[in-house]
């Protein structure tokens, strides 16, 4: 195996047990000479490998040596020597307030009918034209690389603009700011915060190291879509906002009704979003507005029509699941996982280190793919299925993982921060929380360890607009008189006073053995009303398909109507 890493020039410190970065033989060298984008895994006597940067992907195997997928490859495209710009040319431009200077400064040039519009590297090579007629049509050179218009003379500054279109870029560069990029395909009709979109190659393509990023973008619902986007994905430490004019749609026509001294006044009015700590009422005076009129992000059913009723998934919350060891509270929370990504295509970071990722991949196969993974049944799943369930899965979800110490929360949410901003993960996993390095400072005890734990994880849950899900066990139970246990409650985990207070939802998921039943019942729903409320959905495990599934004869208990309960 090691031979045939280095017969793929894949070139290891160690080559050890585990996971490593290193360079990509495969792909251009990164942004920075150090990057190492090539993630390889070594298990056993096989390794997979997968460049963050290029795509490219390999994996080894002792009976058909190695399998790769080559990277994606660009092509370059053709800029006439002798460009035309015809006096046509700088008349429409000049309709839109722009010289024929910054037309020239941009090598913007006539193909026929269509006005080209390269986009420069930092390299000041022309690695993509976009192509747009006086009506609005557009195209790009073909499996041309994705990048940011004007990336050239934006990649290295401190502060960034960023508009919608190349005509509110070079509006932007006509008021004497160069430092304007804007995205080759416009804004989407609604945020989805998804990493496969197009639109958003060329993020990743074009990192920007500025500190400070304007976000000008259109005043209509595209235009609010697409900051949701990036202000999604850069975070809101580094975006800064522009207060329009009612009257105005974008930059360009701020300047044509109003010249040049009123976009950049825009400009250099712009304010940061708020930093958490101090806020003045008239800053939720839209959102309180938003809550009247029912205009604000509702929670989601995971797709169980009984645990919908008592239970719904809203962005922001921190969630915990309890129970017994061997209970299958991890397995029924993979289950929601899985269920909720098929109905509203969610993405998930999970840390998840009780079992190796195989292993947990394996279990995500069977629940994706309602088949068992394991030789000798006969519902199993296919090679060819296995493949499109991990495909399926790749798509969905990612995994932290260290080899070589227990990390701590502040380490674990910052990579979740990472696959927040840069794959646009929804929810954040961490499976279970005594895995977590008990880092404490000073003196300090353990329940205020479990305090600052949580504290931690609901904050970057609002922040990120994201769900935190933590699985917690709880401390050891007493048996009943018939040998059993009760299901345990927020009191049963370790801390359980901060558990119970600081939690926005708990979900005790408890096995009948007698009678092979889940019982899922709900402990704690912060908004009841809003997104469930105190009950109990009993299901039952499929064995053949590998999947939860409601009992059938079951009724929601409504534990609002009972008493010391």
């Amino acid at each position: 195996m090691y031979d045939v890493l280095r017969d793929a020039n894949i070139e290891l410190k160690h080559y050890e047990q585990g996971t490593e970065k290193t360079k990509c033989p495969e792909c251009q060298p990164p942004h920075k000479s150090s990057d190492r984008p090539l993630s390889v895994t070594i298990e056993g006597e096989n390794a997979v490998w997968n460049c963050h940067h290029c795509g490219y992907k390999g994996t080894t195997n002792t009976a058909t040596n190695f399998v790769t997928t080559p990277r994606k490859t660009y092509v370059k495209p053709v800029v006439p020597t002798d460009k035309y710009t015809p006096d046509t040319l700088y008349e429409y431009f000049a309709e839109r307030g722009i010289s024929k200077e910054t037309v020239q400064d941009q090598g913007i040039y006539a193909d026929g009918a269509w006005i080209a519009l390269p986009y420069f590297d930092e390299n000041k090579q022309v690695v993509n034209i976009k192509y747009r007629t006086k009506s609005k049509k557009f195209k790009q050179s073909p499996n041309a690389k994705r990048t940011l218009y004007n990336y050239i003379n934006a990649h290295d500054c401190e502060e960034v603009i960023f508009v919608e279109g190349e005509i509110d870029a070079l509006t932007v560069m006509e008021c004497g700011y160069k430092n304007v990029v804007t995205l080759p395909d416009g804004a989407p009709q609604e945020a989805k915060f998804n990493e496969k979109d197009k639109r958003f190659t060329a993020l990743e393509n074009c990192p920007l190291k500025a500190n400070k990023i304007v976000l000008f973008l259109d005043n209509d619902d595209a235009g609010k879509s697409l900051h949701a986007e990036l202000l999604h994905r850069f975070g809101k430490d580094r975006c800064w906002y522009v207060d329009y004019p009612a009257e105005c749609k974008d930059a360009n026509d701020i300047m044509l009704k109003s010249g040049v001294e009123a976009v950049i006044k825009a400009i250099d009015n712009a304010e940061p979003y708020p930093v958490d700590g101090l806020y003045s009422a008239n800053q939720y005076y839209q959102s309180v507005m938003d809550l009247y009129h029912g205009n604000y992000t509702k929670p989601i059913s995971v797709g169980y029509e009984g645990l919908d009723e008592i239970y719904k998934v809203l962005k922001g919350t921190f969630h915990v699941v309890t129970g017994i060891p061997n209970h299958g509270k991890s397995s029924f929370l993979d289950q929601m996982l899985v269920k909720i990504a098929e109905n509203h295509n969610w993405r998930y970071c999970l840390f998840s280190p009780e079992h190796s990722t195989s292993m947990h991949l394996r279990r995500l196969a069977q629940l994706r793919m309602r088949k068992t993974f394991d030789e000798g049944f006969v519902n199993r799943m296919t090679e060819n299925e296995l493949q499109d369930g991990l495909s399926w899965i790749n798509d969905h979800f990612y995994f932290i993982e260290t080899k070589e110490t227990v990390p701590d929360i502040d380490y674990i949410l910052d990579i979740a921060k990472s696959s927040v901003l840069k794959h646009g993960c929804d929810a954040v996993i961490i499976d279970p929380y005594n895995e977590v390095s008990a880092k404490r400072s000073g003196n300090a005890r353990e329940d205020e360890h479990i305090r600052d734990f949580i504290s931690k994880c609901k904050r970057f849950a609002r922040v990120h607009d994201v769900v935190v899900w933590v699985v917690a066990h709880p401390t050891k139970l007493p048996k009943e008189n018939n040998g059993s246990y009760s299901p345990p409650t927020a009191y049963d985990i370790s801390g359980a006073s901060h558990w119970s207070n600081q939690s926005d939802a708990i979900l005790t998921v408890h096995r009948n053995f007698d009678d092979n039943t889940i019982r899922v019942i709900t402990r704690k729903i912060r908004e009841q009303g809003l997104y469930g409320k105190i009950g109990e959905v009993k299901f039952l495990y499929d064995y053949k398909d590998r999947q939860f599934i409601e009992d059938k004869a079951n009724e929601v208990v409504d534990f609002n109507s009972w008493s010391n309960k």
